[in-house]
């Protein structure tokens, strides 16, 4: 046997993985299709990384079983994950909503904290390894690799796949897992990009389109769950934080709502205007909430032009509808390309929560992005990553 485990994949989880095992004196070897281990990590916050989510926990998790990550949470938490970047030089520092980043670093330090460690415990990460077949054994498995024109053969008790989603294809994702999972008969929950912007086509394309660039607070809601922070217009349709959020939830011919004015009531609003100076027009009321150009485009649905004292009963009520429900129908979503992560995956029910070994195939682990579980935007995708590498760590 060439080490105690073969990890494929040097993302998130297969590199806190080979950390872990060598803190327990545990020989493995990781194997990365890129040339450069933590490719996604090094994007991930625009090259800041937001390693964490200091509220982190299952309700921030989509899943088919949703109680299947807390044995997880339970052996690495999220003070785990800031003790051990501390430990390491990277300090925490959040930005809004729990989110954590290095306070004085970036992704490529976080990157170096595991290669650095990897180094020390001797665990080798071999990048450029095109992973071309894997074979079980009697006592663990055989799996053959492609470097630079030649195959490699490797054998080792224990397993690790730990190759990612689908999302940004152009860093290397692949369906490797989900390839490896249909063969073997696992259970696949239907996948799809998470975390991604919508589109817009039709009759209201070039509606949105004038107002590429500009952004709004909002409250974005689909009727099965609900997000409060940015909107941002494109010249394809909607991005921001709010918009990726709810697309985890959103279905193709759903209507969804922005709120476009959370915390306050429009109506009280205008009333308190009348009362004030009744001449004040719509939309000198409404610029003082939104940027101008926002506030002229809302001129194909308002009455903008009209002081508050002359609105109708109908008027005012088509002016809350607009601001409160302002419905946008997605025409769909703009791939995997632009996706942050993928929903869906290897089913949950092919996995011991507590130790994330396959149930079918002994000795077989997999965690991270592969698996049928998806975190809101805001680290909690990468606390996943870290605690699914923690754990099978301790059972290789």
């Amino acid at each position: 046997m060439n080490a105690d485990a073969i990890i494929i994949g040097a993302g998130a989880c297969g590199l806190m993985c080979a950390v872990q095992a060598g803190y327990l004196g545990k020989k493995v070897i990781v194997l990365e299709k890129n040339d450069k281990p933590g490719a996604k990590i090094l994007i991930s916050g625009g090259g800041r990384c937001n390693y964490t989510n200091q509220f982190a926990s299952a309700e921030q998790f989509i899943s088919t079983n949703p109680h299947f990550i807390k044995s997880s949470f339970t052996q690495w938490s999220v003070d785990d994950t800031i003790s051990f970047f501390e430990t390491y030089g990277i300090r925490g520092k959040e930005k809004t909503l729990g989110q954590l980043f290095p306070e004085d670093k970036n992704a490529r330090d976080v990157v170096q904290v595991f290669t650095s460690i990897c180094a020390d415990f001797g665990q080798e990460i071999r990048c450029n390894a095109d992973v071309k077949e894997i074979k079980t054994l009697t006592e663990g498995f055989m799996v053959t690799y492609e470097k630079n024109g030649k195959e490699v053969v490797l054998t080792s008790g224990k397993l690790v796949i730990a190759t990612g989603g689908l999302p940004i294809p152009k860093m290397g994702a692949t369906d490797f897992a989900l390839r490896f999972a249909r063969k073997h008969d696992l259970k696949i929950v239907e996948t799809a990009p998470a975390l991604v912007p919508l589109t817009i086509t039709g009759k209201d394309e070039e509606w949105f389109a004038q107002l590429s660039g500009n952004s709004v607070f909002c409250e974005v809601s689909n009727g099965e769950q609900s997000f409060e922070e940015n909107i941002l217009f494109t010249h394809w349709g909607l991005s921001g934080p709010a918009i990726l959020q709810i697309s985890s939830f959103w279905r193709r011919g759903e209507v969804i709502k922005l709120n476009l004015l959370p915390h306050q009531n429009i109506v009280s609003l205008l009333n308190e205007e009348r009362k004030s100076n009744g001449k004040t027009l719509l939309s000198t009321l409404l610029n003082r909430f939104y940027t101008k150009k926002f506030t002229d485009a809302l001129d194909k649905f308002l009455p903008l032009t009209k002081n508050v004292a002359s609105l109708t009963s109908t008027e005012i009520q088509l002016i809350e509808q607009t601001i409160h429900e302002f419905r946008v129908k997605p025409a769909g979503d703009k791939g995997y390309d632009k996706a942050e992560v993928m929903r869906g995956g290897i089913d949950t029910s092919e996995i011991s929560s507590k130790t994330l070994e396959c149930k079918k195939i002994p000795n077989l682990f997999f965690g991270g992005e592969c698996l049928d579980v998806t975190g809101w935007l805001g680290g909690y995708n990468f606390q996943w990553a870290w605690a699914s590498g923690f754990v099978i760590a301790q059972h290789i």
